[in-house]
């Protein structure tokens, strides 16, 4: 019996071996694969949050209410809804145009920025399939929360709002948690700008930090060689000696940045005193409010629950499709690559809203 245990525990070991590779085998042929060809196969999702408040709603009544209540009502919802059947019936009779007097709609879209904006990508996609439809007379909400990151992915991130705003599509820009910095440049395009009495807001600044390891290379007799044509393509370096017009002309283009943050911020929000406020100082919701930095204190959901009473409201997001090794959870390349680019863009010549 011992010895039939010890060979077949061999032969387990080797078969679980033998899976392991061919399944790293699929994976890395996969992974290659995909980065062979650009992959664009995402797809838009869209929730009707009107039926879902609804079916919470009546799953609460049906654990709570009389049944005799349960059945009146049901009959009086009934009856309201043939009224509104007939009603609609008499208009297309009439020849008019339903569509185009449709019932206020709500589009919702979530942004959760980290420091590249990485959600920029699926935030042009609904973008451009709510603008495919979306009218004067419909709202576009966008649920923000992000504590800033580089300026050029920022930047990108609030012109994707202000397509919104240039087809007179009203926006509302909700920060339940944190809309700093980058993500305060998104939220100053709002026709509205709500926020949770604790939401932070502000830091309208600029900062950039890189570090240098010329002591210690010279010290162990390493020369590093940084040619460059143009006066200005390089000012602080990693490995090169740094001098004093280095770091003045690095000083200028943060001080250029940050002038250029404060006109966009006061040209959006113009009742804002930004001589005050960007000093890249942060407040919560309610000294926001005083300082005119948003326009109401209410959470995302406060506003949702009472929109659904006068509007159709959808959320709606762009849903990338997933590579085979990230569908198996093997994709630690993608994830490598991911953090040795945050890791590249902090070290380098990159300036930062934080």
């Amino acid at each position: 019996m011992p010895d039939f245990l010890l060979e077949y525990g061999l032969f387990l070991a080797k078969a679980v071996t033998v899976v392991a590779a061919v399944l790293l085998v699929i994976a890395a042929s996969a992974q290659v694969a995909s980065r062979n060809r650009r992959d664009t196969g995402g797809h838009i999702e869209v929730k009707h949050l009107n039926e879902e408040l609804e079916h919470m709603t009546e799953t609460l009544k049906q654990n709570i209410c009389d049944k005799a209540f349960l059945r009146k009502q049901h009959k009086a919802e009934k009856k309201a809804e043939k009224a509104r059947e007939k009603a609609r019936a008499k208009q297309v009779k009439q020849g008019v145009d339903i569509e185009a007097e449709h019932k206020k709609r709500l589009f919702v879209l979530d942004f959760d920025g980290d420091i590249r904006a990485s959600e920029v990508e699926c935030l042009r996609e609904e973008v451009t399939s709510v603008l495919s439809l979306a009218t004067e007379r419909d709202e576009v909400l966008v649920r923000l929360e992000s504590g800033g990151g580089l300026v050029h992915s920022y930047g990108l991130a609030a012109s994707q709002l202000q397509r919104i705003r240039d087809r007179k599509i009203p926006l509302t820009v909700a920060v339940d948690r944190v809309a700093a910095s980058g993500g305060y440049m998104m939220a100053c395009i709002a026709d509205r700008l709500i926020a949770a009495p604790f939401a932070v807001l502000g830091s309208i600044g600029v900062v950039a930090q890189i570090p240098n390891f010329h002591r210690l290379l010279k010290k162990n007799d390493i020369d590093v060689e940084l040619m460059t044509a143009g006066e200005h393509k390089r000012t602080l370096t990693m490995f090169g000696e740094n001098t004093d017009a280095d770091r003045l002309k690095f000083k200028e283009d943060l001080e250029d940045t940050h002038l250029l943050f404060k006109d966009f911020v006061a040209g959006h929000r113009p009742q804002v005193a930004i001589d005050e406020v960007a000093d890249g100082d942060i407040w919560f919701g309610t000294r926001a409010l005083e300082k005119k930095l948003v326009d109401e204190l209410c959470t995302s959901d406060e506003y949702l629950f009472k929109a659904c009473e006068t509007a159709d409201v959808y959320c709606v997001s762009y849903v990338e499709k997933k590579s085979l090794p990230e569908r198996f959870g093997l994709s630690f390349s993608t994830a490598l690559d991911r953090a040795l680019l945050s890791w590249l863009d902090r070290i380098h010549k990159a300036r930062f809203f934080s």
